[in-house]
């Protein structure tokens, strides 16, 4: 993902020593760091600012995690990591239906949180949806449903639908082989991008929220993404 300007990250956590960690290692990439220690701040600067990324702690005194995710969510579509302790399974996939690209557990190596944040950079585009001006060169257009990808831009019956990079990926995966069934494990692959030690039901939370996404603005659309039960997703050209 290339920048006229400088990456620029939240580092939202409690404690003093992982900011300074996180803050460390990824200014060494080159990335400008900006840090919150408790949600209440993550959530005012999330807002305020338009971050590249976020690396979110989960559980932290008063307003966590979840809520900083679903309060900036409600606003903004800034690819988002969280981090979580061992055993936080279930807090995990509430972070996930929260809108959470990805997580990474604690005690981690600073080493993997720089290769995750590469990874969902170069998957983001979030300033390309301001670009207007370019020549479209590759857009997938259905009945009801258009994705531009140059541009990182789904609209669904003529209105444009704010998606996470990780729903745009997700969409835009399927799509590009109309009627051809993944199963989760194949998605978690293909979209994630590398080797990803999370659980099936992530797939479902995606799937779920893009559905809710799509038919805010057009049901018609959001029908296209189909269940084959007992194997996996699909994106079905007739459904209507």
């Amino acid at each position: 993902m290339e920048h006229t300007t400088q990456t620029k990250i939240l580092v939202v956590d409690d404690e003093a020593r992982i900011r300074r960690l996180l803050k460390m290692y990824l200014e060494r990439e080159n990335y400008e760091i900006d840090e919150a220690e408790n949600g209440d701040e993550a959530i005012q600067k999330g807002l305020q600012t338009d971050y590249d990324l976020i690396l979110l702690d989960l559980m932290m005194p008063g307003t966590d995690g979840i809520e900083v995710c679903n309060q900036i969510r409600d606003k903004k579509a800034t690819p988002i990591i969280m981090l979580t302790a061992k055993g936080e399974e279930a807090n995990r996939v509430q972070g996930f239906e929260a809108g959470t690209d990805d997580y990474i557990v604690k005690p981690f190596s600073p080493r993997e949180v720089v290769l995750r944040v590469k990874a969902l950079l170069r998957r983001s585009s979030q300033t390309s949806y301001l670009n207007t001006g370019t020549t479209t060169k590759d857009v997938l257009v259905f009945s009801h449903l258009s994705i531009d990808h140059d541009a990182h831009r789904v609209t669904a019956d003529g209105k444009e639908v704010s998606l996470t990079p990780k729903e745009y990926e997700l969409l835009y995966f399927l799509a590009k082989t109309p009627d051809k069934v993944y199963d989760r494990e194949k998605l978690l692959k293909e979209v994630w991008q590398y080797e990803f030690f999370g659980d099936l039901r992530t797939v479902d939370t995606h799937v779920k929220r893009l559905r809710e996404k799509l038919n805010k603005v057009s049901p018609e659309a959001a029908k296209k993404i189909v269940t084959v039960w007992g194997v996996g997703y699909k994106f079905e050209v007739g459904a209507e």
